[in-house]
């Protein structure tokens, strides 16, 4: 009997630090995953940038007509998805430290929470960017 008592504390205390692990394994993997978003969106900035200015040479050479607004309003598409990456950067940093983002860090539950509101945010500031970087691009081959 004390042998079944023994063998089912050991199972439940196993069962507790393969939970713990678990969840961290589970943080790190969805920290890895903002990273991943930010990392993949993070170059496009570049082409936000060269868009931008190709669209100010077209407006240039373009007589005021309804396609210089087009030009206008995707050149204003393109930096407000600007901004709101160099805004996401900048709120996610203040959010989380060095060893929380590249470490592995364990989170607490009220930093877990911030991470769950951030990985809604760069997929979103991800769809924005896309979005307004393929807008450009059909505007500017008309």
């Amino acid at each position: 009997m004390k042998k079944y008592i023994l063998l089912l504390v050991s199972i439940a205390l196993s069962l507790t630090f393969a939970c713990k692990d678990s969840k961290k394994e589970e943080e790190k993997t969805q920290m890895q995953e903002v990273m991943a978003v930010h990392d993949e969106v993070m170059p496009k900035m570049g082409t936000i940038g060269k868009l931008i200015s190709e669209i100010n040479s077209k407006i240039e050479t373009v007589k005021a007509t309804d396609s210089t607004l087009e030009l206008e309003d995707a050149k204003k598409d393109l930096q407000e998805a600007n901004k709101a990456m160099m805004d996401w950067m900048k709120g996610f940093g203040d959010r989380f430290d060095s060893d929380e983002i590249l470490k592995g860090k364990a989170l607490t539950d009220e930093k877990q929470k911030l991470l769950d509101e951030e990985e809604v945010s760069i997929k979103a500031v991800r769809d924005h960017m896309n979005k307004s970087i393929e807008n450009a691009e059909i505007i500017l081959k008309q």
